[in-house]
């Protein structure tokens, strides 16, 4: 490539998934790894793959995405989280088009795995977000969570996607929209009785769940609870 490319990434008890995501990442330049704190093997992980890592205490998902972004020597980052796989056929695209376009930021398709399966309904395919940008046009805002990147410049939009690792179990989901609405909460009494229902039907039947069979389902309950939780809390 003739443009450098960095991978910034956050981590706490990411050993999980990282041996798989960070070989994934070779057609890389630098690879940049903000880490809060982990104690289980994600360090020593990272570490054999040569990667850079700081250590900085948790600042909330825009913030510490941002700081690991500032840490980058190279211009053009692609910001990926501990549980994303980056495929060859994304790889060869980055490969072919960065540099080669007018654009400044990329949109870039999401693959989620919900319980040991891709998923394409639900609303959860495409789950396109920027994730690969000239630094100097782009940054991420402040959010706690579901945080963003903002940019005034032309953005193109990705055919090949990357895979995320959402959830394995139900358990596993359960607690982390837990967490997820405590730090979103947005209380509004009428909203709680009324948007978990809609978000319900928009899902399943809207968004073709159903088609995905129980696991479309079982999504759209738990994301019509996140719904609830979000604004009762």
């Amino acid at each position: 490539m003739s443009i450098k490319i960095s991978i910034a990434m956050i981590t706490k008890n990411s050993q999980k998934y990282l041996k798989e995501v960070l070989s994934s990442c070779g057609f890389a330049d630098e690879i940049v790894i903000v880490d809060s704190g982990s104690n289980d093997n994600t360090i020593d992980i990272a570490k054999s793959f040569g990667v850079k890592i700081l250590e900085k205490e948790w600042m909330g998902f825009g913030k510490q995405k941002q700081y690991a972004v500032n840490n980058t020597t190279n211009d053009w980052v692609f910001v990926l989280d501990s549980d994303e796989v980056i495929t060859k056929e994304l790889k060869n695209e980055i490969e072919k088009r960065v540099g080669q376009e007018s654009y400044r930021a990329y949109y870039i398709p999401r693959l989620n795995y919900f319980f040991g399966k891709p998923i394409k309904r639900c609303g959860l395919y495409p789950d396109a977000t920027i994730r690969l940008f000239d630094k100097n046009f782009a940054h991420f805002n402040d959010s706690e969570v579901h945080e963003r990147v903002i940019t005034k410049e032309k953005t193109g939009v990705f055919k090949n996607h990357f895979l995320h690792y959402a959830y394995e179990t139900i358990d596993e989901f359960i607690d982390k929209q837990n967490r997820y609405s405590s730090l979103n909460a947005k209380r509004d009494t009428i909203k709680a009785m009324i948007n978990p229902t809609w978000t319900f039907f928009k899902l399943y039947f809207i968004k073709l769940g159903f088609l995905e069979g129980f696991r479309g389902y079982i999504i759209s309950k738990l994301y019509a609870q996140y719904t609830f939780w979000k604004y009762v809390k």
